[in-house]
């Protein structure tokens, strides 16, 4: 079997072309229509150096070159048989396995000492704020697809993100009301550390 690409926008690629041949503009008109970039990082550079290396590794291949009108020519993609293959084993993995995931927030979390507790609860409180639209946001859109009656199956992942979003929404407000309240373990050596440092 072909190596699997570690780039997410390769999968989704892979699917496009499952479902139908497309060029590469066609592909990302699509993901934009279905807000998959929501999920999916997606620049039109990218996306032509990912077509290139599916290519490349045998998964997918050229079928033809349409011209529309005065537009430039452009090369419609299908997914080889060694692509379904692969496209099915990695799907099936990401649904199946959990994965650490690194994400930017528990980095900084895992790092938050080196700022003083006052500045980290002014920027704690800022992202709540900042999580609260977010998930206003996700609701709308939710909303949306539901009056428009398009089938759960094709917004499964922006009712996860939401689900998601309110976790995080809520962890962190308690995490402010432990460092308000001083009940956060910890804080009171925080507070002198950075007393030592002659902050304040």
């Amino acid at each position: 079997m072909a190596r699997r690409p570690s780039n997410s926008l390769a999968l989704a690629v892979l699917v496009l072309l499952y479902e139908r041949p497309m060029h590469p503009y066609e592909m990302a008109s699509t993901l934009r229509e279905r807000a998959k970039h929501e999920s999916i990082k997606l620049n039109y550079g990218s996306l032509y150096t990912v077509v290139d290396a599916l290519v490349r590794d045998g998964l997918i291949e050229a079928v033809e070159t349409v011209r529309e009108g005065r537009r430039p020519e452009r090369t419609v993609y299908d997914i080889t048989e060694s692509g379904k293959v692969l496209m099915v084993d990695w799907l099936s993995d990401l649904i199946r396995l959990p994965a650490k995931e690194f994400t930017q927030f528990e980095a900084g979390l895992s790092l938050i000492a080196a700022l003083h507790p006052d500045d980290a609860l002014r920027l704690l409180k800022a992202r709540l704020v900042a999580l609260e639209v977010e998930i206003r946001s996700a609701e709308g859109l939710l909303g949306m697809s539901e009056d428009f009656n398009l089938p759960r199956l094709f917004w499964i992942e922006s009712e996860y993100r939401g689900v998601l979003k309110k976790a995080e929404r809520d962890w962190v407000r308690a995490l402010i009301e432990d460092i308000e309240s001083n009940r956060l373990d910890g804080i009171e050596m925080w507070r002198q550390f950075h007393a030592s440092k002659g902050e304040k």
